[in-house]
């Protein structure tokens, strides 16, 4: 359910002139909007950069069979490890002279088994030859720093490790360019030498993989090989180690050790007797092109690369911290989706059980007549609805119709439906709260049920939604708003919010004590109370979260009638669900910083401040924020880790959903189908109202001050028209 940051179906914000509302508008600038979906891909780079740089892309993990090597010339085959070509594609291979071995060590550098592997050269006094990963070097810089400190030869290895023969040529000039890149950022060098994945002898050469080795000629790469594999990646015993890496006949040798790929501690404990031993051998040690004579592959980077590569270092870093944040705060929306959906369907299976027994009663029936008010501003195309459903009411009643300066002829519209007990109280616009205000003061009894100018009223509303009333320690009454207008789908998302995300969360706090919104939509409040905390607030642009916060603090209680419903317009677009949200989240932050000393109270008072606002904070402010990570991640594991894990996971979490939603329209009566767009729903909305937080959290940060945006209301939420309510006297 995301029912996040709502303060409260039904709610509408204060009137303002189109020139004031101008004038605030400025102070509300779209680059709020912008810095929420700019947060939002931003966090979904450092993702994708997380992934590309700690995990095979795609279908990487290929490695191609055996080959024949038909095109292959024989005297690659049959020369050196260490492959040039000229200008016209021909190759020439080099020799490592007799008693020389040039060390080389692929996959790194690892922060665990690179420096063991550099100290013992340095013990040794041995120089190597480094054949490193991009993606390995953006996360550790410092140590491809410590091997050019140490005289140590750099080469490429590409930056995520792919068999290039399954690569375009683009994604091979994409491998090395990026790996340039890092160099270039780590240590200020470019390199001209390269090692392929998977390639380590000639003897791998094919008519697959030597294209690939004639187009990296082409760039000017000198492609190095191994003579002799130490094969310490599959973990032998360290004189194995020893054995696979000794050439034989005192012949010259490119020996392939690894410093990184798993556990390397064998392989650190056979270098150190490994160099003893060559050199008790007569064997001399070099780098591959300082054993061939050859001009120094690694050569200085200048200008703008250096600059690049340091910025690309720099974003890895940055999501080198931010990830683990990222895993832990997912780890705890997951937690709190399910706990919550949990703790709702619990509690609110309670909550009906409790209702449901037949002992169960809130006192004698509440007959004494109750004043209905309405505030209204331009609601012309709803507003006859809403008056004639409250004519059709089974109980005594009276209708206020506030119109807070409408320019459409509102009021005149109510006086021209000529029905009795209805009295049109006109003010000059100045919101709704002063418009509530102005009814409170003009109504005829103690108990005041309060709904919007776009909501219509069952028959038996009001008199089930009084019944709790019948309770002296209850000060206000929350009803059961339903979406009326739920035919798109829009409508449909909104229907399943209400009736999941609204009325099934309104069922726990009910139990808990602790409501936190009495809807704008269908409330009831006994006058006393009202005046009690002052009436209805300006405070904030949530004032029926104001005044339910307020009543909790007076020590009055707050209770949910599931049976008193009410049938509201919702927006019926993106644009307007918007606008309406927003107020709507930080209309809520606006009344919880007002009732931030609620934390403190004392007794039954304190109860709200002890249980309710941490639950509201936690689960329609900090949760929904950091509720989009659950799609991002599931992309994330879809394209790094493992697809069908990772949907079958998301599919879980979305299962748990429907069986919750279901419950819910189970207990409501609901029909079923709409939910058939959850999972949709689900997802449009974690972004919705990430981004409706985000930029609630900035205009709360800055102080600015928000417009009214009256919603366009169409009037299709109607009742059946029934015969004159009571009189009353």
């Amino acid at each position: 359910p995301l029912a996040a940051g709502a303060a409260g179906p039904g709610r509408e914000g204060r009137a303002v002139s189109k020139e004031a509302a101008a004038g605030r508008r400025r102070a509300a600038p779209r680059t709020r909007l912008v810095l929420g979906v700019v947060t939002l891909i931003a966090l979904a780079c450092t993702m994708l950069l997380d992934g590309y740089l700690h995990a095979e892309v795609g279908n990487d993990s290929r490695v191609h069979p055996p080959y024949p090597a038909r095109h292959v010339p024989e005297r690659a085959l049959s020369g050196g490890p260490v492959l040039t070509f000229d200008d016209r594609g021909r190759p020439t291979s080099h020799h490592i002279p007799a008693r020389t071995i040039a060390l080389t060590f692929d996959d790194g550098p690892d922060p665990r088994w690179t420096p063991e592997i550099l100290k013992v050269l340095r013990d040794h006094d041995v120089p190597a030859t480094f054949f490193v990963l991009g993606q390995m070097v953006v996360r550790e810089p410092a140590l491809v720093r410590r091997m050019r400190e140490a005289g140590h030869e750099i080469g490429v290895h590409t930056f995520t490790h792919p068999d290039l023969v399954y690569q375009t040529h683009e994604r091979v000039d994409r491998e090395l360019a990026q790996t340039q890149l890092a160099l270039a950022g780590a240590a200020g060098i470019h390199t001209s030498l390269f090692r392929a994945p998977y390639s380590s002898q000639l003897s791998a050469l094919d008519d697959r993989s030597w294209p690939v080795q004639r187009y990296l000629g082409h760039r000017g790469y000198i492609s190095a090989f191994s003579d002799v594999d130490s094969q310490d990646w599959q973990r032998p015993a360290v004189e194995k180690i020893i054995r696979n890496a000794t050439p034989k006949a005192g012949k010259g040798a490119t020996v392939l050790f690894h410093d990184a790929g798993g556990d390397r501690s064998r392989t650190v404990a056979a270098l150190d007797r490994y160099i003893e031993r060559m050199k008790a051998k007569g064997y001399t040690f070099a780098t591959v092109t300082g054993a061939l004579g050859a001009e120094a592959a690694v050569h200085p980077a200048h200008g703008a690369r250096v600059w690049q590569g340091r910025a690309l270092i720099w974003a890895a870093s940055f999501t080198e911290v931010t990830m683990p944040v990222l895993a832990w705060l997912l780890a705890v929306v997951g937690v709190a989706v399910l706990a919550r959906l949990l703790m709702m369907l619990i509690l609110a299976w309670w909550h009906r059980r409790a209702r449901d027994r037949r002992r169960f009663t809130w006192g004698a029936d509440v007959d004494e007549p109750v004043s209905v008010i309405v505030p209204a501003y331009n609601e012309k195309e709803c507003i006859a609805n809403t008056v004639n459903s409250l004519a059709a009411s089974t109980h005594p009643i009276e209708i206020l119709v506030v119109d807070d300066g409408s320019t459409d002829g509102t009021a005149d519209l109510v006086e021209a439906l000529d029905l009795p007990n209805v009295r049109v109280l006109r003010q000059e616009n100045a919101g709704k709260p002063a418009a509530l205000n102005h009814g409170i003061a003009e109504a005829r009894f103690d108990l005041i049920v309060m709904m919007d100018g776009d909501t219509v009223f069952e028959p038996g509303t009001v008199r089930e939604l009084v019944r709790p009333f019948a309770d002296p320690g209850v000060g206000a009454v929350a009803g059961n708003a339903k979406v009326g207008n739920r035919s798109g789908l829009i409508g449909a998302w909104q229907h399943i919010e209400y009736v999941m995300g609204f009325n099934l969360d309104r069922r726990m706090y009910d139990l808990l004590r602790c409501m936190p919104t009495i809807p704008g939509a269908i409330g009831a409040f006994r006058r006393r109370a009202l005046l009690e905390v002052g009436g209805m607030s300006a405070d904030t642009l949530a004032e029926d979260t104001d005044i339910t916060i307020a009543l909790h603090r007076a020590g009055w209680r707050v209770v949910y009638q599931e049976t008193a419903r009410a049938w509201t317009e919702a927006p019926g677009t993106l644009g307007q669900l918007w606008r309406q949200r927003y107020r709507w989240s930080y209309g809520t932050m606006q009344a919880l910083w007002k009732h931030r000393r609620s934390l403190v109270d004392q007794g039954p008072s304190g109860r709200f401040g002890r249980v309710g606002m941490p639950l509201v904070v936690f689960f329609q402010v900090v949760a929904p924020l950091c509720a989009p990570l659950i799609d991002l991640f599931t992309l994330y594991g879809a394209i790094f880790i493992d697809p069908v894990k990772s949907l079958l996971a998301w599919s879980a979490l979305m299962l748990a959903q429907l069986l919750g939603a279901a419950y819910a329209f189970r207990l409501d009566r609901e029909r079923y189908g709409p939910l058939l767009v959850l999972p949709l729903q689900q997802i449009a909305y974690r972004q919705l109202m990430y981004v409706v937080l985000l930029h609630s959290c900035v205009t709360a940060a800055t102080g600015a001050l928000l417009p009214w945006q009256k919603l366009r209301r169409t009037g299709e939420v109607d009742t059946p028209r029934t015969p004159a309510p009571k009189a009353v006297r």
